[in-house]
């Protein structure tokens, strides 16, 4: 008996089999680029990639001995936020916008202003409208390209077009919708309103795909994809959710007092809630999760993307290299700190922001203070978000599930745990959204809940888990420096002159 898991991310599409009896994960993956050359903020991707990593991901597979006829069930993790448009014959009409895309700050405020302002946009949906969440995708492309609007006949997301081409159904399911802007999280409904602040005049319901509970299936297989591969005629293909929702399947993080973070492409940090948690400054996400509770969630858009820039640039090796270069640079790297707003930044919301470096002198010019800083920068930033996501839910933290790329460095585990103050350790199964995809569709054959199945396989590696150190007065007096040097940056207006700047120097080529 296996059960896949798929996970389209922004960078590769990797497929685990897992069969619940051994425990046993057979993985594979294929990476893809995003569409290069658009304009600063602009992150494009064309969907067929998806299909084509898919495809060979399970050619992989089968090349790999995995009997596929053992398969039943499938489950999706996706990006969120990206918006994949399609015409009346399901046809793909422009490439989709993906969640780190910045572009369309401007439709943001337009939206908000239309809703009545901050407050009243914040009661109808529960969450802030950030760049990079759906709707004002939808706003950009009436204005920029109203040809392509006018012909669109569904928006989806990006787990829900993988689960149209696996099943031939358009839905959608609460966890992933939830990021899309116009989406009611406390009653976990599309938002009639919402849609018609992005646009008044165009019934925009009829192109929201109907939804289904996190619980329910998305469909069977279709039976020409079937055939191909090799399947069963009736495997399931669960609701699947966002990559965040199937993290927290994956990672254990179904009951209250564990919290996943995910150090990836971006970071997020995220904990199991029975109801709604609503940020009245909204910057705490307040998502559905997959199980049918709440995900109360951060997201920072800088994590391994700062980390592998300072390795990539300055040659510093494999992560091997990486990580005993890292180990010989001190806690606080002497006073090194990255403000790390590459290309924008959504928690705190700083759309036009850059990275900035306080503390560089001769001695913490090296490569290794800058990577050990860019490692110790994001997660500060994690940590504001942390203190944010408990002051509301007023919910303590037992455990700290690590996932994603970054939790690999011993190194930079023990830099989570001193600066979160809190153990921190790795789940078993390191396959992270996939997993839980996978997981999920055990769940949605065998009529079990997801917290059941949970139970009785997601363990932890004892070999990672790191215990907070005396590191732990050093790092709150950096994070206290960090969050200043940050608020000032932001209030004194400096990051929007500086990119009227950049932008006015390169309309003067």
């Amino acid at each position: 008996m296996i059960f896949l898991g798929i996970d389209c991310g922004t960078q590769a599409l990797k497929i685990v089999a897992w069969n619940p009896d051994d425990s046993s994960i057979l993985s594979v993956s294929k990476s893809y680029e995003l569409i290069p050359n658009l304009p600063p903020g602009h992150k494009e991707q064309d969907p067929a990639v998806w299909i084509d990593a898919l495809e060979a991901c399970m050619e992989a597979l089968r090349d790999r001995g995995l009997r596929v006829s053992d398969v039943r069930g499938i489950g999706v993790s996706g990006q969120q936020h990206g918006l994949v448009v399609l015409d009346e014959n399901d046809k793909v009409l422009r490439p989709a916008k993906l969640w780190n895309d910045t572009s369309t700050e401007a439709e943001c405020r337009e939206i908000i202003e239309r809703a009545g302002g901050f407050n009243s946009y914040l009661d109808e949906i529960g969450n802030d409208l950030p760049p990079g969440f759906t709707a004002s995708k939808i706003l950009w492309l009436k204005k920029n390209e109203p040809a392509v609007y006018q012909r669109a006949r569904t928006f989806l997301l990006p787990h829900d077009y993988l689960n149209l081409y696996l099943t031939g159904n358009r839905l959608a399911e609460p966890g992933d919708a939830s990021g899309t802007g116009y989406f009611r999280v406390r009653q976990r409904e599309w938002s009639s309103r919402a849609l018609k602040w992005i646009d008044p005049e165009r019934d925009l319901l009829e192109l929201v795909p109907p939804l289904i509970d996190s619980r329910e299936p998305a469909g069977t297989l279709r039976a020409s994809l079937a055939s191909r591969w090799g399947c069963p005629a009736d495997v399931a293909v669960s609701s699947g959710g966002g990559d965040n929702m199937m993290g927290a399947i994956g990672s254990g993080n179904v009951r209250t007092g564990i919290t996943t973070v995910s150090l990836g492409t971006s970071g997020t940090l995220y904990s199991y809630s029975s109801s709604p948690v609503i940020d009245p400054k909204g910057e705490v996400a307040a998502f559905c999760d997959s199980t049918g509770g709440w995900l109360p969630l951060v997201c920072t858009m800088n994590v391994t993307v700062a980390t592998e820039m300072i390795r990539l640039n300055f040659e510093m090796g494999d992560h091997k290299d990486m990580e005993r270069s890292v180990r010989g640079v001190t806690p606080g790297s002497e006073g090194l700190i990255l403000i790390p707003y590459l290309e924008g930044e959504r928690v705190p919301s700083v759309p036009a922001g850059t990275g900035v470096l306080l503390g560089l002198r001769p001695a913490t010019a090296t490569p290794a203070h800058l990577l050990r800083s860019a490692m110790e920068g994001v997660t500060l930033g994690l940590r504001y978000g942390l203190d944010r996501m408990t002051e509301l839910s007023g919910q303590s933290i037992d455990e700290m599930r690590l996932i994603g790329g970054g939790a690999r460095s011993a190194v930079w585990r023990q830099i989570v745990a001193d600066i979160f103050d809190v153990t921190v350790v790795c789940p078993d199964q390191d396959e992270g959204p996939a997993f839980g995809a996978a997981l999920q569709a055990m769940a949605c054959v065998e009529g079990r809940t997801v917290q059941e199945v949970v139970d009785h396989h997601v363990g932890v590696r004892e070999e990672t888990r790191s215990h907070p150190s005396a590191n732990t007065r050093i790092y709150e007096s950096l994070y206290q420096l960090y969050c200043a040097t940050s608020r000032t940056l932001i209030e004194s207006g400096l990051f929007e002159k500086h990119r009227k700047w950049i932008e006015g120097e390169k309309d003067n080529e």
